[in-house]
């Protein structure tokens, strides 16, 4: 019994090691602004050079890459941002969101 237990640890050491790690991920809903860069418009409508951006915007909230981005309508939004009604958004400063989902 005692001449298996080292073939047992090791058959269990190597399924632990082979063993798919869990991917983190997490989704970030933050508001886009029109600040005349055109970064905003590449997140909101999934261009090529929102890549950039987001994968920048993972990395500084310790994430290793963007997974996807999206424009957020205020209707998908629940919680601390107003739903979308006249006293939710008045006159031009109405603010659009976008979805970053980052993972590790």
């Amino acid at each position: 019994m005692r001449a298996l237990a080292p073939v047992g640890l090791a058959l269990l050491a190597a399924m632990l090691w082979t063993a798919p790690a869990a991917a983190e991920s997490r989704t970030f809903v933050i508001a886009n602004y029109a600040d005349g860069y055109g970064v905003d418009r590449c997140l909101a409508t999934g261009e090529q050079c929102g890549n950039v951006v987001a994968t920048s915007y993972c990395q500084s909230q310790s994430f290793a890459k963007a997974q996807s981005f999206r424009k957020v309508d205020r209707d998908e939004i629940t919680g601390a941002v107003p739903a979308s009604s006249k006293s939710a958004c008045t006159g031009g400063g109405c603010d659009a969101f976008v979805a970053i989902t980052c993972s590790r």
